[in-house]
C-alpha cells in the first residue's frame, strides 16, 4: 500500500524548519512513497513524514533525510530496555487455522520454535476451516508485538500469495499503532525449489512462487548468470508479498556425503560455492541493501558440513563437527565471498568444533569464532543472527549453564538476534542482573536497526495483495526456471549413444519415490497424447527401454535416531531386487535424484551395468524436464555439484571435512563437474 486508506484521516501538521533534523549534505531529498495505516503525516514544505510516535513532531528516526546511522542511533535512544529486548528475537508466527499444522481439532503440533506459553496461547483460538483466514494471532502475534515488544518473525505457513500479503499487511498495521511505530521484518525458509525434505526449519517445498531446481540443481547448471536471474526472480516474489528477509542459503560445504542437509547446500567445492553465494545474495539484496531488496542470512557459520559421522547438531548424538583433514580454512571461502556481496546477517550453528584450537563450545558461544574469526578476520559487520533454539534445546557445552549463564555467554560471544522463543523474560532477567554490559544490547539493536531502514521498512512496510497475486509465480518468471530445470540435470553415462531417444521408441517410464504414507512407490507414465515424439507403453515387456527415476526415501533429518548413517539405495528404502529384476528385462535408462551423494552399485556395478545405458544425476526437477533431456529437446550441460562414493566402505573411509574430489584414489564412481552432452 502506497498511500493511507481513504478511511484513515491523514492529518498534515506544519512545523517550522527550525524545528526539523537537518541532513547532512548529499543525502538524497526525494521524496520516498509512504505507506501508512494509523501513523498520522507531517507536512514540511512539499515533503512529508510518518509520525510513528504520535508526538506531533518530526523527530530524527522519522527523517527520511538523515542517514540510516543518525536515524537508528536517535530511535535507540528512545527505546526502553524491555523494548530493546524484545526486538532481539525472532520467533515462529502462525495463521489462525494453519494448514498442515494441526494434529487434532485443539492441538496444534508443536516445532522447535515454540515454547511452552507459544503453544498454549495459539491453541486457544485454533478452529478446523478449510483455508487459513488472513487475521492476526490475538494470543499469540498482538501479545508477542504488544507486550513482548517482539519486531522479528519467521513465517512458516504455505498459502496464496494474498493471504501472505495481506496477513503482512495486518502484522504491519499492528506494529504501527505500538509504540514507536516500529516495522516488523518476516523471514522466511526458502520458498522457490523442489526439496524432498520439506521440513519446517528447511524448506517451504512447493508454493505459489516459481519453481526452480534444488539448491544443487542450481549450482548443477554451471550458469552464474541464470543464478542471478533466478535470485532477483525470487526476490521480486519475495517483496510482493512482505517477506523481506530469507534465511538463506546455505554456505555449508557438503563434504560429508551422509549429512542430512546437503540438499540444501551448493555442493562440495568452496571456491565454486563462494561464486554462488556471491550471486544469490547479490540477486536478493542488490549492490547494497535497499527498499527494493530481501535481506539474506547466511548459514551456517563457520560451516556444518563437516558433522561426526554426518550427524547433525540438532540433536545430541551430532553436536561435534570434526576436521580430520585439517581442512577447517576450507570451510570459510564461501562465507568470506557472502560478506564481500553484502549479506545482511550470519548465522552460526549448534556443533561444538573438534580437531581445532577453539573452545569446546557451541559456535554461538564461541567468543573466539564469533568476534576474533567472523567480526575481526572475515570483517563482518551485519547481524549475527543465532539459529532456533542454542539456549534452550541445543546448549551444547554450555549444558551445565543456567539459562541466564547461556544468553551471558552468547551475548559476550556476538549473538545479536535470538531465534526459538517469543518470551524475553530471561533475556530480560539477565541483562537486568548486571552480568552483561547493556552496551551488548545497545550494539545488537543498532544493527538490527540499521537493517530495518536500508530495507525502507520505516516508510512503506506495506505490499499490494491484488499486485502480489500478480507477480508470484507469474508465466514469465516460470519460463526462466523452466530453463533452469532443464539445465539442472546431469547426463553422467550415455554408452552407444543410447541417448537421446530416436522418434517413435517405446519406452516404459517409471518414477520410483519409496515416501511415507505410501503403499506403493511406483508410478507409470502412460500418455498417450504427448510432445516428445515417443511412445510410452505401461509394461516393460512393450518396451524397447526402460526409463526408471529413483528417489531414494531417505529419513528426514527430524526423523534421526542417532542410529549410523548410509547411503546405498537398499538403506534408503529402495527394493534393490526389483529395480535389477527391472534392468535385465530391457535396456534402460536410470535417473538418480540426488539429495545426497547416494551409493548405487547395487543397481550399477560392473557385474550388472551391461544393461544400463545411460545414467542420469537429478538434483530437484520436473517430469517433462527430464523428458525434453532424454528426447533431445534440451541438450544436458549439467556437471556434478558433488563427488558420490562407490560403496559404503569408501563412505566410511572418508574424511569428513574432505570434499569427495580429494578423497583417495578409488573413492568416487561419479566425480565432481562431471557431466556429458550431446
Amino acid at each position: 500500500m502506497s498511500i493511507a486508506s481513504p478511511q484513515f484521516l491523514v492529518i498534515a501538521l506544519f512545523i517550522t524548519s527550525a524545528a526539523i533534523a537537518q541532513p547532512k549534505a548529499g543525502v538524497m531529498m526525494k521524496q520516498p512513497v509512504l505507506g501508512y495505516r494509523s501513523a498520522k503525516v507531517l507536512t514540511v514544505g512539499a515533503l512529508q513524514f510518518k509520525d510513528l510516535n504520535k508526538n506531533g513532531k518530526l523527530d530524527k528516526y522519522e527523517d527520511w533525510r538523515l542517514s540510516n546511522e543518525e536515524r537508528a542511533t536517535d530511535l535507540l535512544s528512545k527505546m526502553s530496555l524491555e523494548e530493546k529486548v524484545g526486538f532481539m528475537l525472532i520467533s515462529t508466527t502462525r495463521l489462525k487455522n494453519e494448514g498442515g499444522q494441526q494434529a487434532s481439532e485443539n492441538k496444534l503440533q508443536v516445532t522447535s520454535d515454540f515454547n511452552e506459553e507459544d503453544v498454549v496461547a495459539t491453541n486457544n483460538i485454533f478452529t478446523r476451516k478449510p483455508l487459513p483466514v488472513p487475521i492476526m494471532n490475538v494470543a499469540g502475534t498482538t501479545k508477542g508485538v504488544t507486550q513482548f515488544h517482539l519486531r522479528h518473525f519467521i513465517f512458516r505457513a504455505n498459502v496464496s500469495a494474498r493471504i501472505t500479503a495481506e496477513w503482512a499487511n495486518k502484522l504491519q498495521a499492528l506494529c504501527e499503532s505500538d509504540g514507536l511505530g516500529i516495522p516488523a521484518i518476516v523471514a522466511s525458509n526458502p520458498r522457490n525449489h523442489i526439496t524432498q525434505d520439506a521440513s519446517i526449519g528447511l524448506s517451504v517445498g512447493a508454493t505459489t512462487f516459481s519453481t526452480w531446481p534444488g539448491e544443487l540443481g542450481l549450482s548443477a547448471m554451471r550458469d552464474l548468470k541464470l543464478v542471478r536471474e533466478f535470485a532477483d526472480i525470487a526476490r521480486q516474489e519475495w517483496k510482493a508479498v512482505g517477506l523481506r528477509k530469507g534465511y538463506m542459503y546455505m554456505a555449508d560445504l557438503s563434504t560429508e556425503p551422509r549429512w542430512q542437509r546437503i540438499e540444501g547446500t551448493f555442493g562440495e567445492n568452496a571456491e565454486w560455492v563462494a561464486q554462488m553465494m556471491t550471486e544469490v545474495v547479490l540477486g536478493f539484496q542488490g549492490p547494497k541493501l535497499n527498499a527494493s531488496s530481501v535481506a539474506l542470512t547466511t548459514k551456517h557459520f563457520p560451516g556444518g558440513g563437516a558433522g561426526e559421522g554426518g550427524q547433525d547438531p540438532h540433536f545430541d548424538w551430532g553436536k561435534y563437527e570434526t576436521f580430520p583433514g585439517k581442512m577447517f580454512e576450507n570451510n570459510l571461502i564461501p562465507f568470506r565471498a557472502a560478506i564481500k556481496a553484502g549479506t545482511s546477517s550470519i548465522m552460526p550453528y549448534y556443533s561444538i568444533p573438534k580437531d581445532l584450537e577453539y573452545e569446546k563450545i557451541a559456535y554461538a558461544y564461541n567468543k573466539r569464532i564469533l568476534q576474533d574469526l567472523l567480526r575481526g578476520k572475515l570483517g563482518f559487520k551485519g547481524v549475527i543472527n543465532s539459529d532456533t533454539g542454542p539456549i534452550e534445546m541445543m546448549p551444547w557445552g554450555a549444558e551445565n549453564l543456567s539459562v541466564i549463564e547461556r544468553y551471558k555467554r552468547t551475548l559476550e560471544a556476538g549473538v545479536n538476534l535470538y531465534s526459538g522463543t517469543a518470551d524475553p523474560a530471561k533475556l530480560l532477567e539477565t541483562v537486568k542482573s548486571g552480568m552483561v554490559d547493556t552496551k551488548l544490547v545497545d550494539e545488537s539493536v543498532r544493527r538490527l536497526l540499521l537493517e530495518k531502514f536500508e530495507l525502507g521498512l520505516f516508510e512503506n512496510a506495506y505490499v499490494d495483495a491484488e499486485a502480489a497475486e500478480k507477480i508470484a509465480g507469474n508465466a514469465k518468471f516460470q519460463e526462466r526456471a523452466n530453463v533452469a530445470l532443464r539445465k539442472s540435470i546431469v547426463l553422467l553415462r550415455n554408452e552407444s549413444k543410447t541417448l537421446p531417444l530416436k522418434a517413435k521408441t517405446k519406452v516404459y517410464f517409471e518414477t520410483y519415490f519409496p515416501k511415507r504414507g505410501s503403499a506403493n512407490p511406483h508410478n507409470v507414465y502412460a500418455a498417450k497424447n504427448n510432445n516428445h515424439n515417443v511412445e510410452f507403453v505401461s509394461t516393460p515387456e512393450e518396451a524397447d527401454l526402460v526409463v526408471l527415476w529413483i528417489t531414494p526415501g531417505a529419513k528426514s533429518l527430524f526423523e534421526s535416531d542417532g542410529s549410523p548413517l548410509y547411503l546405498s539405495l537398499s538403506r534408503n528404502n529402495v527394493d534393490v531386487s526389483y529395480v535389477n529384476k527391472l534392468t535385465e528385462k530391457k535396456p534402460t535408462v536410470l535417473a538418480i535424484n540426488y539429495t545426497n551423494p547416494w551409493v548405487i552399485n547395487e543397481i550399477y556395478n560392473d557385474g550388472n551395468k551391461a544393461n544400463i545405458k545411460g545414467v542420469i544425476a537429478t538434483f530437484g526437477t520436473s517430469r517433462d524436464a527430464l523428458l525434453d533431456i532424454l528426447t533431445g529437446k534440451f541438450k544436458p550441460s549439467g556437471k556434478m555439484p558433488f563427488t558420490t562414493p562407490r560403496t559404503e566402505e569408501a563412505v566410511k573411509n572418508q574424511k569428513e571435512d574432505v570434499p569427495g574430489n580429494l578423497e583417495a584414489p578409488g573413492y568416487s564412481l561419479f566425480k565432481y563437474n562431471e557431466g556429458l552432452s550431446y
